[in-house]
């Protein structure tokens, strides 16, 4: 889970990138970086670090231009090297910068043709390097000194013929314009919009509507499945259908976790979903336990408190905060290794007495990946005087790996899999535990007014929507993804930095 920004306007687009980025932070703590255009010359920012400490004063001076492209990024395969910090930059053809969210799932041949077949170089270990050198290749055989929209669409096709897994892609061509594009099941979400301003109008791309909204454009559409938009530095913008045989088969954990609840993907409101998601658990709940003895409903800050929120009205049960959150600690479930998730939960949250006390508390959070974090919290829960603690959890148990731009853990690091309701339940030290069905997850996300018919639902079903996953490539990121192997390349990531600066 990465985010993405592109702008073409008609003054200095620094200081909007920067704001986009920021607005977008959610979706990458690791690394930030920006790169915008002015004269035909490149100008660059990026390194690890939330967006305010990678950019100071001294770094957006230099940020000259009115096109540019911004990244924020946390690692999809563990690796926290500064050196893969996006944008990623190519010489040929005209100069060519990409950021990227998601994960190619033949990076590995495609890797070999690039060296092997269209003779170029990959410095980093990163996807969205590869597919750089992929568009860039297919743009260069072309053969044109100015690439035309019809050209950057021909490109695109080919890369959706070449690459496989789920990607929203950002590209600024030097001198010519920005290109953003969506895998051919759109997977990963991207959107753009425009705003009129004294000088003309002005576009945006972007992986969230929340981005426009908070900068004043307004919202055009989503991108649709292997469609490209391709906006000239003059202003023109152009649209196409770039690939052969597209479905929309979006992340559905985009709803559940990921994105902002303000935020609008593929026409349906985020917001509203996990309304509906609440709506259902205690439908479930009903029906399970219609004599519950449940006092009140609290949420697990932040992204719970909407669903947790309607399963209380439905239930007619109290609402409540009970915890405080301290929102200068990340997201806990992409930190490396058991004992900084362990400390950083103490950290993150603290527990209000008085709503525990004496009661039978449901904790809601949106998922259990891990279950690091849930058992802490109804120890916490425990520790602050709570009779009975049940949990709920907004969305099913989560039992395989994601492969499309979500570093969630191995499947063996992951609490459900293998195992049973009960289980995880005596496992977290919860007295009850209920998760969404699956069926009423699809329906809370894609029964609204809008009506998606299929979701890349893998992380719960197994069913990975590109149909290349195997047994043998799922042991191969479980390889690449275990704590182990994160911490190792956190060492190394340090030392190399230390030797770079």
């Amino acid at each position: 889970m990465c985010g993405i920004v592109g702008i073409v306007g008609k003054s200095n687009v620094n200081q909007a990138l920067y704001d986009a980025l920021t607005v977008l932070q959610h979706r990458g703590q690791d690394a930030a970086g920006i790169v915008t255009s002015h004269d035909g010359r490149l100008f660059l920012r990026k390194d690890n670090g939330l967006v305010r400490d990678v950019f100071q004063q001294r770094h957006m001076q230099r940020l000259v231009g009115s096109i540019g492209i911004g990244h924020v990024r946390y690692p999809t395969a563990g690796s926290s090297t500064s050196a893969e910090a996006q944008p990623f930059y190519v010489n040929s053809p005209y100069g060519i910068t990409l950021a990227h969210n998601g994960n190619l799932t033949n990076v590995e041949q495609l890797a070999k043709e690039i060296y092997e077949s269209d003779l170029r170089h990959v410095n980093t270990n990163s996807d969205s390097e590869v597919l750089l050198n992929v568009f860039a290749h297919e743009l260069a055989v072309r053969g044109k000194l100015q690439p035309t929209e019809e050209d950057v669409f021909a490109a695109v096709s080919h890369v959706h013929s070449r690459c496989v897994g789920g990607y929203a892609v950002v590209a600024m061509i030097t001198g010519y314009g920005i290109v953003g594009f969506r895998d051919p099941n759109g997977i990963r979400p991207v959107v753009f919009g425009q705003r009129h301003t004294d000088e003309g109008v002005e576009y945006m791309i972007a992986s969230e509507s929340v981005a426009l909204d908070v900068l004043g454009f307004t919202l055009i559409r989503d991108l649709a499945p292997g469609e490209a938009v391709y906006i000239t530095e003059g202003g023109q913008m152009f649209t196409k259908q770039c690939a052969e045989n597209p479905k929309l088969q979006p992340c559905i954990f985009e709803h559940v976790y990921l994105a902002r609840p303000d935020s609008i993907i593929d026409g349906v409101s985020v917001y509203k979903a996990r309304l509906r998601m609440g709506e259902k658990l205690a439908e479930k709940i009903q029906r399970e336990r219609p004599d519950h003895d449940i006092d009140v409903v609290i949420p697990i800050p932040d992204t719970s408190r909407t669903a947790a929120l309607e399963l209380a009205n439905h239930l007619g049960v109290k609402f409540r905060e009970g915890f405080v959150k301290n929102r200068y600690i990340g997201r806990t479930f992409i930190m490396p290794g058991q004992a900084a998730r362990k400390k950083s939960v103490r950290q993150k949250l603290n527990a209000i007495e008085l709503e525990f006390r004496g009661k039978n508390v449901m904790l809601v959070d949106d998922s259990i990946v891990r279950g690091t974090t849930c058992k802490q919290i109804i120890q916490m829960a425990r520790e602050a005087g709570a009779k009975n603690v049940y949990f709920c959890s907004a969305a099913p148990a989560v039992r395989y790996p994601n492969v499309y731009g979500i570093d969630m853990p191995s499947a063996h690091e992951l609490i459900a899999h293998n195992r049973t309701t009960e289980q995880v339940a005596e496992l977290i030290g919860a007295d009850w535990l209920i998760y969404q069905d699956l069926p009423d997850l699809i329906d809370s996300v894609g029964g609204g007014k809008i009506k998606i018919e299929h979701f890349d639902c893998a992380v719960f079903n197994g069913e990975y929507v590109t149909g290349d996953i195997d047994e043998a490539y799922l042991d191969r990121i479980e390889q690449a993804r275990n704590d182990l192997a994160k911490v190792k390349n956190q060492a190394v990531s340090a030392i190399i930095d230390l030797y770079n600066n």
